[in-house]
């Protein structure tokens, strides 16, 4: 029986496999873009018009590199009988309802989503084996 481990937030996850005493760990990057757009810029003349910053499009692709991002993990998971997704912030919230809508297999797979901070490798192996235990 494979049981996971997805410590993961927005720049990396650790995938955490159990296989009875053996424990592995992958990291998978997300090559996502950090966006730092800025502000608008005034125009020369004194009450003329200001330029406007597009946060949608900033948004947005970001949300569709997300989506390979959560796609790449799935492909690493499929073999997991069951998985407990854990990190900072809402990156494991937004996984599991990404899996719902594409992935629904791995879906009903996740056993639970919590809330933890940043951790050492070592801390993410310990937690995931604890977990199971």
């Amino acid at each position: 029986m494979i049981k996971l481990g997805i410590w993961i937030d927005k720049e990396k996850a650790h995938i955490v496999s159990v296989e009875g005493e053996v424990v592995k760990m992958k990291t998978v990057f997300s090559n996502l873009d950090f966006f730092n757009p800025r502000g608008g810029s005034r125009s020369k003349t004194r009450w003329g018009p200001q330029d406007v910053v597009q946060d949608s499009k900033y948004l947005e692709k970001e949300k569709q590199q997300l989506k390979q991002y959560f796609g790449e993990l799935a492909a690493q998971s499929k073999k997991a009988d069951c998985i407990v997704v854990f990190g900072p912030a809402e990156t494991g919230r937004a996984l599991q309802k990404e899996w719902e809508g594409k992935y629904n297999d791995l879906a009903r797979k996740i056993k639970a989503v919590k809330t933890a901070d940043s951790m050492t490798d070592n801390q993410v192996m310990a937690w995931v084996r604890d977990f199971y235990t």
